[in-house]
């Protein structure tokens, strides 16, 4: 009798603890249940292709036939090198992102008393921060029996408003949170 063992191949096993990375775009033979695509490209001519026809000339060129737009009738291809899409796309959204201004709320704290120079160089500091494109918090602390002059702290803040109208808009009125009274401040539109 002779041995009859069935050579097999390992069985590979699905990675463990790690997700395989997916691809953000279809490209070559993942682009599935599609008949016709519309080719975009730098070197190639514009136009409906079969996705037969399309693979043929993105193997021709030794290029990757990528899905731009999946939904599109019919889907829109483009043949590039996968990785350079990539990188490109990549970039652009770096590009974007530096271009976003971030919005800060900057705060300006005042007391009940705040002599009329402190209230200067605030109203100073405040400016600079709205022309930057910056929110401003300002807001009057009152500690222990300070909380009396609540009337105090509402004109001060109210004055600080009229005082920035032209830099400025306030986002509402004053309101007392606790032992602070607060006023939000926006940039206005240039």
């Amino acid at each position: 009798m002779e041995d009859k063992t069935i050579a097999t191949q390992p069985v590979k096993k699905p990675f463990r603890g790690r997700v395989e990375k997916e691809f953000p775009n279809r490209i070559n033979d993942m682009i599935r249940d599609v008949n016709e695509v519309r080719l975009v490209g730098d070197n190639v001519e514009q136009g409906i292709y079969s996705f037969k026809e399309a693979i043929r000339i993105a193997d021709e060129l030794n290029l990757d036939l990528v899905e731009i737009s999946p939904n599109a009738v019919p889907p829109v291809c483009r043949i590039i090198d996968y990785q350079k899409f990539l990188y490109q796309k990549k970039r652009k959204e770096k590009e974007q992102k530096q271009n976003s201004k971030k919005i800060e709320v900057k705060e300006i704290r005042f007391g009940p008393q705040t002599d009329e120079h402190d209230y200067n160089f605030k109203l100073k500091h405040a400016q600079e921060f709205l022309k930057d494109g910056n929110k401003v918090k300002a807001y009057v602390f009152f500690r222990g029996r300070s909380i009396v002059f609540k009337e105090q702290g509402e004109l001060l803040l109210s004055r600080f408003a009229t005082d920035l109208e032209e830099v400025a808009r306030p986002e509402a009125l004053p309101k007392l949170d606790g032992k602070r009274m607060i006023l939000m401040l926006a940039p206005k539109k240039a």
